[in-house]
Order: structure tokens, then sequence, then C-alpha cells
């Protein structure tokens, strides 16, 4: 029972947000995603580090998934959107990611908040908000643990940005591959052997970029 009291005391969870991009969405329309990363022993998690890149607008949708499970809790605050954010501005870059690190760190150190697996994707998979949506209720042929422990697997592209909800930027915004705090560096990533239920996996994350945007 000491042993076990003392487990549980030195348990830890990390969170930064981090490292803001600058991407185009056509001529017109930018936007901004950041670099969420994840340092923890706890056993709620199935990788204790953990790399993945979401926008202001996938922030929302989450906030939004996790208030229709846990309508007796008050949910912590977003930055509020700015339609005039720019990334030259360092002061808004600076703020915006500060608030969705609070976010986060909130929603984490909330126990009930860890039981919904839309969280865990969010968080530790490449997967889009529609591949999430979908997996998290079972609807894909693979589960939620294999899409985490996988997304860090050769065969997976980055983050599907056309299934992302929009949430685009002032056209002013510049400074494509601009770093505010120096992201941690990259492990190895082990590799696993294919099989038809991976090559699903990889396909659905390996959608092309250039289809359009979802609702």
């Amino acid at each position: 029972f000491a042993q076990r009291e003392m487990s549980q005391k030195l348990e830890f969870i990390s969170i930064c947000v981090q490292d803001p991009r600058l991407h185009k969405s056509d001529l017109w329309h930018t936007y901004v995603d950041y670099e969420i990363c994840i340092r923890t022993n706890s056993m709620c998690f199935r990788k204790k580090t953990s790399y993945v890149r979401r926008r202001y607008s996938d922030f929302v949708w989450l906030r939004q998934c996790l208030a229709q499970n846990a309508l007796i809790i008050d949910l912590p605050k977003l930055p509020p959107w700015n339609p005039f954010f720019s990334l030259k501005n360092s002061h808004q870059v600076t703020q915006r990611m500060k608030g969705l690190q609070e976010f986060l760190e909130i929603v984490l150190h909330t126990p009930l908040l860890l039981s919904d697996s839309r969280l865990h994707l969010f968080l530790q998979s490449d997967l889009s908000l529609k591949k999430i949506a979908k997996c998290a209720l079972g609807q894909t042929r693979y589960t939620v643990a294999e899409a985490i422990q996988r997304s860090s697997s050769g065969c997976l592209s980055p983050l599907d940005k056309a299934s992302c909800d929009s949430d685009c930027e002032s056209s002013s915004s510049s400074g494509l591959g601009l770093s505010i705090d120096t992201p941690f560096r990259r492990s190895s990533r082990p590799s696993f052997q294919s099989s038809d239920r991976d090559l699903e996996l990889c396909s659905c994350l390996s959608e092309s970029s250039s289809q359009a945007a979802e609702p």
C-alpha cells in the first residue's frame, strides 16, 4: 500500500504547446497549427512521450466533445478567437499558446475527462477529427490503442489538414516555420510489421490534404 501511494505521488503529466507554424490553405487563406508535446509516466496514457500538431479549431472541437460527456464539469475556457491573429505578432502567439496549454493542463488533471478516448486520440495520434470520432465510436477496423501506438510508424503522413475545421487566420500573417519555443528533439520511432489492419490504418491517415475541407 505504501509503495502504491508513493507511486501515485510520483506520477506526472507534462504538456507543452509550442512551435507555431503558418500554413497556406489556398492563395488567400492561411492558418497556424501548434505542436503538442506530452511527457508522462501515467498509466492513463498509451505513450509516455508523444508529439502531434493541432490547430486552434481542433481545440474548439475537442472542448465541444468533452462538454458532451462532462455536463457536470465546468470546463476551462479556450483563448478567444482573433480574426486578426498574426504570427508576426509575438504577443498574440505567446498568449494563444499559453491559453491552449493552460486549457490542456486543466483537462489532463481532471480524472473524469481522461476517460474520453477522443481526448487521447487528439493528443497522441495523427488521426483527423473525423477519423477520431469514428474510431471512438468503434466504426474503424483499428482500435483506439492501435491508432495511438502506430501513429509514429513510418507509413503515416502528417495530420490531414483538409479534415480539420476551418479557422483561417488573417491573410497578413507571415513567418512560415517560425518557432517561438525550441521544440524537443524527436527520438527514434519503432517500426511495425504490416498487416491488413495496419494497411487500412495507414491508408486512412494518408488521405490527400488537397481534398475539400469538411464542414
